[in-house]
């Protein structure tokens, strides 16, 4: 007897994760394809690709193929899938079983890019779950019960704000404003304050190292330093500057208030009884940007409403995803 193999994908903008029913996830790689401009080889995939974003000559392109959650180049993204399948299945892809996790509000034809990219890598049968729900699973929310779970998932390339009853969404919005979104902001801020250029790459690591959504208002409060290398905007040459938290906190209000008002519109629209149950039971953040520091507070102190940050957020949408494949039958609600 012939087993198919079944797999989970959460295809994001920074990050690809695969879960492989019955093994767990074993790839996790962010998503980014190095390719030549002549003949549009495909010369790297993934942490290899990474390491050349910002440092490619003329002839090679290092890109992300998806923008805010969804494919913005599709012969790439397919390269792209059909190399980490054959990765994370060890070379023997044949016509494995796919689940892969879409945004709340995906259109028609995003969905349907999806399945085509999925097809083209050798997949038999594709099955879309949206991410606020496989979000909600991973994070062992308790999703069929006739109660109302909030969730915020915030990923690299959007925002998904979820109410969920019963297996389904009840208001769902995806905002397309996430971590790159947060890496723009800090980048064009130290252009526009400290006259220094800098990539990619050192916007997401000052994001990571000194990001914090809110500075509480206390005494002996430390701010933390880092020191940052790169181009001189008047004079073009290299320089160094060391930076405060408070300055890149500043930096990444307006992507957060975005974010927010989100937020507010969703539960604006939220039904009195399941809004009385978000009340009690909190707002569940998750997605690799909620480990941004102090993000559940910011979230508390302008909504009002109790939040916080699930155990490794990173990994709760392929652990729903994964979660969901193996259990089809119990979810087939929450499947399209």
């Amino acid at each position: 007897m012939f087993f198919r193999k079944k797999v989970g994908i959460d295809l994001g903008t920074a990050n690809t994760l695969v879960y492989i029913a019955q093994k767990g996830i074993v790839l996790n790689e962010p998503t980014v394809v190095a390719y030549s401009q002549e003949d549009k080889r495909i010369l790297a995939v993934g942490e290899d690709a990474r390491e050349m974003l910002g440092r490619t000559p003329g002839s090679i392109v290092a890109a992300r193929p998806m923008k805010e959650g969804v494919i913005a180049d599709y012969t790439t993204t397919s390269a792209m899938i059909t190399y980490f399948l054959k990765k994370a299945l060890r070379g023997r892809v044949l016509w494995p079983e796919i689940m892969i996790s879409i945004p709340g509000g995906a259109s028609q034809v995003e969905k349907r890019a999806v399945v085509a990219a999925c097809k083209q890598a050798g997949a038999s049968d594709v099955y879309l779950i949206e991410e606020p729900l496989a979000a909600a699973i991973g994070a062992k929310v308790p999703i069929s019960q006739p109660s109302g779970h909030m969730i915020i998932n915030i990923g690299g390339g959007t925002a998904e704000i979820g109410i969920i009853s019963l297996g389904q969404l009840v208001v769902f919005k995806t905002v397309r404003v996430a971590g790159t979104k947060l890496d723009e902001s800090i980048l064009q801020h130290i252009r526009k304050k400290y006259n220094l250029i800098i990539g990619e790459r050192t916007a997401e690591e000052i994001k990571m190292r000194i990001g914090n959504a809110f500075i509480p208002e206390q005494e002996g409060y430390k701010e933390r330093t880092f020191e940052i290398k790169g181009r001189d905007f008047q004079t073009g040459l290299p320089k160094i500057i060391e930076l405060g938290e408070k300055s890149i906190s500043e930096a990444v209000q307006r992507p957060l208030k975005l974010i927010l008002e989100g937020v507010k519109e969703v539960l604006s629209k939220c039904p009195p009884e399941l809004a009385a149950d978000i009340v009690d039971k909190g707002i569940v953040l998750s997605g690799g940007t909620s480990l941004l520091m102090n993000i559940d507070q910011y979230v508390s102190f302008y909504t009002g409403v109790l939040s916080f940050v699930v155990e490794e957020p990173l990994y709760c949408v392929i652990r729903g995803v994964g979660m969901a494949l193996e259990n089809l039958d119990s979810y087939k609600d929450a499947i399209r």
